[in-house]
């Protein structure tokens, strides 16, 4: 069979011409194919250099014509422009063309103004599309290869028709967003509208429904070992604040002006989590203070991997597990609400029974010290075999949440997550905690019925005191930079 390729500008009389033979040919051929591209001719050159480029060859007019020796948009071979076509038909089949010049033309005319209108309804018909506006921060994160694909699902997001994914690292590589973007479209996922990448804010959480922040590259996991190195690390500290400064309160007034202000926004990772989203908070002030949380899921899932193993149970068996305080620093696992189902103890029940983790577990001193530190190690542990941050555990967590704002958890199940703690058991307003929450209607609120005793009431308190200092640090970093700033007008007007 001959399967030819005729491509021209949609105004071009020669294309015209050639398209009108290559119709005389398929309907008189019973094994003659055309494939037919009409480009509008703004768009014609850029269309054939890169045409050209990607097949090595060298053509300048309109119309282009090759063979394809395969299926379509398999390896072809080039015929050349208007005459080596006609001459080709002429040689091969007999059949040539005396078209005259003013059909040509009017011909020409009739398949741009075909072509214009066909764009027109094309415009329109992605008008009326409302993408759902989805952007990921660090994009190239290993995180982000296990988000996306799930992502994309109507579980998560079962009220979305069209999904817009927009793909944002400032410390990336083009060339790897690109990659991403086109291993996200192959996934062929009927929700997906379309992907765009970006390595700068210029664009960034334009008309944003939902923000994932993956940022997480200021973790240092050096220890110091003598006031030296102990003086080091406190300026390492600082220069770290200081860019997380810069950058969250960058992002939360880019958010606060370019954002819906229904927007969701999570923030991850191992390293000031619950300071990031206090600087968003600070300046996204026109959005409700409800919409930003910190993910504390990650936690939840190592904490409930610890008892599942002393239990000798799987780790979705256990529930309701919750983490108080600072995600970064001083938490506190609390099992006063866990469960455990299908235990393999004394009292059995179907599968839909459950127990008290804390009726079973009698060892108080083990949960009190050796468990907190078993969970500060579990994320550790997975990082150093890994060579790199929990990117699945991650992943996870987030859909976890996305899934429970957007109802598909039942009301009564019990999540952490780092929120503002305004009024929430004389906490301090301006801070940002891990709290016990669940989620009804599309909404969080904090789950108030829990006991708060002395001995937790004072780590919140310590947590409380370790992000203000955190809060402070940034403030101060932040003073400094300005000064500087002004020093450096100030000399730069002198001269």
């Amino acid at each position: 069979m001959a399967k030819f390729v005729l491509a021209g500008r949609t105004d071009c009389p020669h294309y015209a011409k050639a398209e009108l033979l290559a119709e005389r040919l398929q309907r008189s051929l019973p094994n003659f194919r055309i494939h037919k591209i009409s480009i509008l001719p703004d768009e014609w050159k850029e269309w054939l250099d890169a045409t050209c480029k990607r097949n090595g060859w060298k053509h300048e007019q309109s119309p282009l014509v090759w063979r394809e020796l395969v299926a379509q948009g398999g390896k072809g071979m080039l015929l050349g422009g208007f005459s080596d076509f006609l001459e080709h038909c002429q040689d091969y089949y007999g059949i040539t063309s005396d078209m005259p010049t003013d059909m040509m033309l009017s011909v020409a005319a009739e398949n741009l103004e075909t072509k214009m209108r066909l764009v027109v309804e094309e415009q329109h018909r992605v008008s009326l599309i409302k993408p759902f506006h989805i952007w990921i921060s660090s994009a190239l994160s290993p995180s982000c290869c296990f988000l996306i694909p799930n992502l994309l699902s109507a579980e998560v997001f079962p009220h979305v028709s069209a999904i817009s994914l927009h793909l944002l690292d400032q410390e990336g590589s083009e060339e790897g967003l690109q990659q991403l973007k086109m291993e996200t479209e192959d996934l062929a996922i009927h929700l997906l509208h379309q992907v765009t990448i970006h390595t700068d804010l210029e664009k960034a959480f334009q008309e944003a429904d939902v923000i994932l922040l993956l940022d997480d590259r200021w973790t240092d996991d050096s220890d110091a070992e003598n006031e030296e190195e102990e003086e080091e690390e406190e300026e390492e500290k600082k220069r770290k604040v200081q860019a997380i400064c810069d950058r969250y309160r960058e992002y939360g007034k880019l958010m606060d002006t370019r954002a819906n202000k229904e927007v969701k926004v999570i923030v991850s990772g191992d390293s000031f989590a619950n300071l990031r989203c206090s600087l968003l908070l600070d300046n996204a002030r026109s959005i409700a203070s409800h919409q930003f949380v910190t993910m504390a899921t990650q936690l939840e899932n190592e904490a409930r991997a610890v008892i599942a193993k002393k239990l000798r149970v799987q780790t979705s068996d256990v529930t309701d597990v919750i983490v108080w305080g600072n995600i970064s620093g001083s938490f506190y696992i609390d099992l006063q609400r866990a469960k455990v189902f299908n235990y393999d103890g004394a009292i059995k029940g179907p599968a839909s029974f459950s127990q008290p983790v804390l009726k079973i577990l009698q060892e108080r001193k083990w949960m009190g010290t050796d468990f907190q530190d078993l969970v500060r190690c579990q994320r550790a542990a997975v990082t150093s075999k890994a060579c790199r941050a929990a990117a699945m555990s991650v992943a996870n967590g987030i859909l976890t949440i996305i899934k429970a704002w957007s109802g598909f958890y039942s009301p009564d199940e019990v999540f952490s997550m780092g929120v503002l703690c305004s009024g929430y058991h004389n906490l301090p307003d301006d801070i940002v905690l891990s709290l016990p929450v669940t989620f009804r209607g599309g909404k969080w609120s904090l789950l108030f019925d829990v006991t708060l005793t002395d001995e937790l009431t004072e780590r919140l308190q310590l947590s409380a005191r370790e992000l203000r200092q955190e809060k402070e640090l940034g403030s101060e970093s932040c003073t400094v930079t300005s000064k500087d700033a002004d020093q450096n007008a100030q000399k730069t007007q002198s001269r």
